[in-house]
């Protein structure tokens, strides 16, 4: 998951507190050792090497969240994708800051890329590939199932208040701060939350939405981070898997639900989406908070849509 995990957590028996915080950690730490696109020792990285000659037996955990995956692709119309590794290779994201792709690699990594390339058994656990080159990359939904599976170590071990992050774009309230009824959130309009200017040259807002959380989830999906520019216009790192190239329109997607696993994967797909999709993305889940903010509209450059709250 390449990224950072942080949890705070209160409670009067430090020690304990203590214990349960390490041992949520080692949770997200044994899902990374499973999950992670780089560690050659990993489940999906055995998946990729092996999965186009031969079908490939993951544990029961690993293949229910492939399962999941691809039941969220299909409810997405696409948006979200587990399989796009050869497009941001192609667009040189995959370890740097990106480059613009000839023609021919964009349509040879495009033909690499889709869920129909992935055939999931479920009598066998297994994953095969129907052709070599597809690589399947859980970035977009596995660091939201690691926070799960973190909330749910600190509520077996009797932790009632707890905030956790994973590289500040996932965060899982459990229960709330003393002396108040909710946690309280911020969804920044870029990283650190200060100003500068948005991926379209315009001036960001300094701050969207403060989001009040109690046993639920937020994810946040942005363009700006790893970026290029080239014939005056700038390339962010999200991909629209439906088309091949970096999402254009949108320019960041927030989702709160109570559970991380979906709320990064559908601000990733409402981001993609956009302003044509991202309406019907919102109505996938009963409960389902969004913030879409996009390109264009009075307010400097930006408008905003969705339930998420002031």
């Amino acid at each position: 998951m390449a990224t950072r995990f942080e949890i705070l957590l209160h409670g009067e028996k430090k020690a304990a507190l203590r214990a349960a915080g390490e041992e949520a950690l080692d949770e997200v730490e044994r899902l990374e050792a499973q999950l992670s696109l780089y560690r050659p020792t990993s489940e999906i990285a055995r998946v990729n090497a092996l999965a186009a000659r031969q079908a490939v037996r993951v544990s029961p955990p690993v293949f229910q969240l492939l399962e999941q995956a691809q039941r969220l692709h299909r409810e997405t119309g696409g948006a979200f994708d587990i399989t796009l590794g050869p497009l941001v290779r192609c667009w040189g994201f995959m370890g740097g800051q990106g480059r613009m792709p000839e023609p021919e690699e964009l349509a040879a990594a495009r033909a690499l890329s889709g869920m129909g390339h992935v055939r999931l058994d479920a009598d066998g656990l297994s994953v095969r590939f129907d052709r070599e080159g597809v690589m399947i990359d859980l970035g977009a939904i596995g660091k939201g199932c690691a926070i799960d599976c973190a909330a749910r170590a600190l509520r077996e071990a009797g932790v009632a208040s707890a905030l956790l992050h994973g590289g500040t774009s996932t965060t899982y309230a459990l229960g709330a701060p003393p002396d108040v009824e909710m946690w309280q959130v911020a969804v920044a309009a870029a990283p650190g939350g200060g100003g500068g200017h948005n991926i379209s040259g315009g001036h960001r807002p300094p701050l969207h939405s403060i989001v009040k959380l109690r046993d639920e989830a937020l994810s946040v999906s942005a363009v700006w981070g790893r970026c290029f520019e080239a014939g005056g216009k700038t390339y962010g790192h999200v991909l629209d898997p439906r088309t091949g190239r970096p999402v254009s329109g949108a320019l960041l997607a927030a989702v709160a639900l109570p559970s991380a696993t979906e709320t990064d994967a559908l601000s990733t797909a409402l981001l993609v989406a956009g302003r044509q999709g991202g309406g019907r993305i919102g109505r996938l889940r009963p409960g389902m908070r969004t913030l879409l903010v996009m390109r264009g509209g009075s307010r400097g450059g930006y408008s905003t849509r969705g339930n998420l709250g002031k």
